[in-house]
C-alpha cells in the first residue's frame, strides 16, 4: 500500500520540478481558489497536471493548465496542514485555470479564469466550449484592445429621489 503512494507522491514531485515558475504560481492559485469554495471542507492536494501551456507575447504571459487534485485526510480548517494522508476512494476534482500576467511586471495578474468540477464534468461540450472561450478571453488580456470603452467598464447608479 505504502509503495503505489510513494510512486504517486514520487511523480507529484516530479511533474512539480518539471513547472515553470509561473505555472507553481497557478497551481497553488487554483488550490486557494478551490480551498476558499464554501461547498470543499477537506484538503486537496495536486494529483497532477496536464496540458499546461505557456505563451510569452508584447502584452505578457498567459498560461493554461489543468490540475488534478485529490482529496486528504485533513480538514481545511485544521491548524496542521502538513503530512495529510491522500483519501484513495474519495473526490477527484480537476480544475481548468487560465492566467495572463503583466510582461513588465510578472507577478501582476491581469486577468484569470478557473472551473473546477469532477473530471466527467469539464468535458461535457457545452462547459469545454465556454472553457475555451473565456481562455481565449483571458489570453488577449493585456492588448490594444483593452484601450476602448467595452460595455460593462463603467458602472453607473442612479440616486434615490430627496
Amino acid at each position: 500500500m505504502r509503495l503505489p503512494l510513494a510512486l504517486c507522491l514520487g511523480l507529484v514531485a516530479l511533474a512539480a520540478a518539471g513547472q515553470s515558475p509561473l505555472q507553481r504560481r497557478v497551481v497553488k492559485e487554483v488550490l486557494d481558489y478551490f480551498h476558499g469554495r464554501s461547498s470543499v471542507h477537506f484538503l486537496f492536494k495536486e494529483q497532477a497536471v496536464e496540458g499546461a501551456v505557456e505563451r510569452e507575447d508584447s502584452s505578457g504571459t498567459f498560461v493554461q493548465l489543468r490540475v488534478n487534485l485529490v482529496q486528504t485526510a485533513c480538514s481545511k480548517r485544521a491548524p496542521r496542514r502538513q503530512n495529510c494522508r491522500v483519501l484513495e476512494n474519495r473526490r477527484k476534482p480537476t480544475c481548468l485555470a487560465c492566467y495572463k500576467f503583466d510582461s513588465s511586471d510578472v507577478s501582476k495578474v491581469l486577468d484569470k479564469y478557473h472551473n473546477c468540477g469532477p473530471s466527467h464534468h469539464l468535458a461535457v461540450k457545452e462547459i469545454k466550449h465556454r472553457d475555451e472561450a473565456e481562455c481565449r478571453a483571458v489570453e488577449e488580456a493585456g492588448r490594444g484592445g483593452d484601450a476602448l470603452y467595452l460595455p460593462g467598464m463603467y458602472a453607473f447608479s442612479k440616486g434615490l429621489p430627496a
